[in-house]
């Protein structure tokens, strides 16, 4: 979820709510690490992290309280995930090209377990899960696309980054683990000829989530686009 790299000599936008305090942590984490602990480590950390998050929600379906198993992944990914290239600028390390292609790699696998796990889970249709990992995935691309043509990173949109999304995820199945009625919701909706679409509590989470993506997905590629025209504008025939 985190970015440690972007493209050499890119911008990074961090605007998030929490990335002041957010910074400060990271920033005495890197320098307490161990020697021997380097970028590539916290990086599989991170992905350590995205794997227990997908088992947690998964083992839902046997016990709810494997919720808090998710809870500690979304600890252990923001922990790899976000301190693996505050550790390298901290030590003067930074590998721009191969940071940047395993971070984005990374991210893309992790955010593919997290979801899947999800959607597996009682409490959102796996579909529902795969949509908001389409949307986030398209913010991705086109994160990485400003990266190399406006040479700015963006971390965060309308003041919310990985970071929130995490907290926000955590606070979410904390509530839903002490609220058993939120456990049991479930509202059918007719669909398409006989068949029906059963809505569960994170499926409404999600539409939230969508809400909040989709918009600010469609204003910033319009922005993109118009800025992008007025910089390399139509040719006029002679």
């Amino acid at each position: 979820m985190g970015k440690k790299e972007s493209s050499e000599n890119s911008v990074r936008i961090q605007t998030s709510i929490l990335s002041r305090k957010e910074r400060q942590a990271l920033n005495w984490l890197a320098a307490h690490q161990p020697k021997w602990v380097d970028s590539d480590i916290l990086t599989f950390v991170g992905f350590v992290g995205a794997l227990i998050i997908s088992a947690g929600y998964f083992l839902t379906n046997y016990n709810i309280n494997f919720l808090w198993l998710a809870n500690l992944g979304f600890l252990v990914n923001w922990y790899g995930d976000s301190l693996d290239g505050s550790l390298a600028r901290f030590r003067n390390q930074q590998r721009p090209v191969y940071g940047y292609y395993v971070d984005h790699t990374m991210d893309a696998v992790n955010e593919a377990f997290i979801f899947a796990g999800v959607g597996l889970s009682p409490f959102m249709r796996f579909d529902v899960s795969c949509i908001i990992l389409i949307v986030y995935l398209m913010l991705t691309v086109n994160v990485t696309m400003n990266a190399h043509l406006r040479k700015e990173f963006r971390l965060t949109f309308a003041k919310l980054g990985p970071t929130e999304f995490r907290l926000f995820a955590i606070a979410a199945n904390i509530i839903l683990l002490f609220v058993k009625p939120l456990q049991e919701f479930e509202m059918i909706l007719p669909w398409f000829g006989d068949k029906v679409f059963d809505i569960h509590v994170l499926d409404l989470i999600g539409a939230i989530v969508l809400i909040i993506m989709v918009p600010i997905y469609i204003s910033t590629v319009v922005n993109d686009i118009r800025y992008y025209a007025s910089i390399d504008p139509k040719h006029k025939n002679e």
